[in-house]
């Protein structure tokens, strides 16, 4: 489970390394201001299309694991 302290500290750690502000990722993601910070301070609830737009700016990307996965990728090609 991800939990909001890693959350935090990958985006925190990924943001710096870019060089970028909260205030600069938050108006390159087009969030408001406040969510990076928030996410920063460990926030644990955040609308999961925010944080996309986050990750997506610092390049971050998310993988999925279950043991349904296999099944599902094969599903969605079909």
């Amino acid at each position: 489970m991800l939990e909001p302290k890693v959350l935090a500290s990958v985006i925190k750690q990924h943001r710096k390394a870019a060089g970028l502000s909260q205030l600069q990722l938050a108006e390159m993601a087009g969030v408001g201001k406040t969510v990076v910070f928030d996410l920063e301070k460990e926030k644990a609830t955040i609308k999961l299309d925010t944080l996309r737009k986050i990750l997506n700016i610092l390049n971050i990307k998310v993988q999925l694991t279950s043991p349904f996965m296999d099944k599902i990728v094969t599903d969605e090609k079909s």
